[in-house]
């Protein structure tokens, strides 16, 4: 009998294929119990909320105009109007391959509202007004509210490979109202009144997004006033800016 440490020559592996060979033949052993452990993810998608999304914010009246003839102060300046997400969280549901899929998540949204010429804002139980402040001159005024939310989106992907992917996504946002103040800066005095301010407290926005690979575009239209519409004129903010995803 020839050993066959005698005979073999030369043993490669290659995977999950043994490749042995004996004087002028080679064996070649293939392992069919060996699972590939890192599977196959090219259809598995992040979802498109994770991320930082800023853009400016205009005040809507109930027709779709910005005039606002009962409360002028509602007639916000949008230059000074902001609105940014930290959206931490999501996870996508994947409904068809890489192509469509349900997104859910968790975010922080910060909303802020330019108010015009010197207003200040003074509310009771009853109702929100203004009064115009003739003596001092403010370099910030802004109205300031601070909302937890949570995404249902439904999202629409072009490729497997999500970094060359052109992603659409509707759907809505929904909030609830976690902080308020007014903020105002007289020369170099900061002033910042916390406050309810008729502020709705809940919120829920219809949502448009797309892009490409982490940069996108989106835009935001209120469902619900942003205001009480008990205590002041009705008000739906739009909002429209740029994403960028983690």
């Amino acid at each position: 009998m020839i050993s066959l440490t005698t005979l073999a020559q030369e043993e490669k592996k290659d995977s999950d294929t043994t490749r042995i060979k004996l004087s002028k033949r080679e064996i070649i052993i293939v392992d069919k119990d060996t699972i590939d452990a890192s599977g196959d993810w090219s259809d598995k998608h992040d979802g498109r909320w994770d991320g930082i999304d800023f853009g400016p914010t205009i005040l809507l009246n109930g027709s779709g105009g910005s005039s606002f003839p009962l409360d002028p102060q509602w007639e916000n300046d949008p230059a000074k109007s902001f609105y940014w997400n930290l959206n931490f969280f999501d996870h996508r549901f994947q409904v068809y391959k890489h192509v469509f899929g349900i997104t859910t998540g968790l975010g922080v949204n910060f909303t802020q509202i330019g108010i015009r010429n010197n207003k200040i804002l003074l509310e009771n139980s009853d109702s929100l007004w203004v009064v115009s402040d003739t003596i001092n001159n403010y370099k910030k005024n802004k109205l300031r509210a601070t909302y937890l939310q949570v995404p249902l989106l439904f999202e629409f992907n072009t490729n497997s490979d999500e970094d060359k992917a052109f992603y659409f996504a509707v759907g809505a946002i929904g909030g609830v109202r976690v902080g308020s103040a007014l903020i105002q800066k007289i020369d170099s005095d900061k002033i910042k009144v916390k406050g309810d301010y008729a502020l709705n407290p809940f919120k829920l926005d219809a949502t448009f997004r797309m892009g490409y690979g982490d940069w996108g575009l989106f835009a935001n239209y209120a469902l619900l006033p942003l205001f009480e519409t008990s205590k002041t004129s009705v008000v739906y903010p739009f909002t429209f800016g740029a994403s960028l995803n983690f």
